[in-house]
């Protein structure tokens, strides 16, 4: 019988959660039009991706595991990151760009 602490019963459903935070960064710009709207969920879900992934890397290194799926959700996390912060700072130096008359 396991532990509710113990890492080893749970390590294979929090593997993968800097792959989904990093995919769903990046999904949000191919799927979502509204790109005013995309930045500001794709950057959150990218930080913590990035956050994740760098734990998941680490516990990866200690344990002498396949370092594959926590370098895929870096991956992921930094180009969901890095395109809403180009994004966020393409829109704030063109403000005119957000009026339509």
């Amino acid at each position: 019988m396991t532990h509710t602490d113990d890492p080893i019963s749970d390590r294979s459903g929090r593997r993968n959660l800097a792959v989904v935070f990093g995919g769903a960064s990046v999904a949000f710009w191919f799927c979502c039009p509204f790109w005013m709207l995309v930045w500001a969920l794709a950057l959150p879900l990218g930080l913590t991706g990035l956050v994740r992934g760098s734990i998941e890397y680490r516990a990866a290194s200690r344990q002498s595991a396949s370092r594959t799926q926590p370098l895929t959700g870096l991956v992921l996390s930094c180009l969901g990151t890095v395109a809403a912060v180009a994004y966020m700072i393409f829109v704030f130096t063109h403000p005119d760009l957000l009026i339509q008359d």
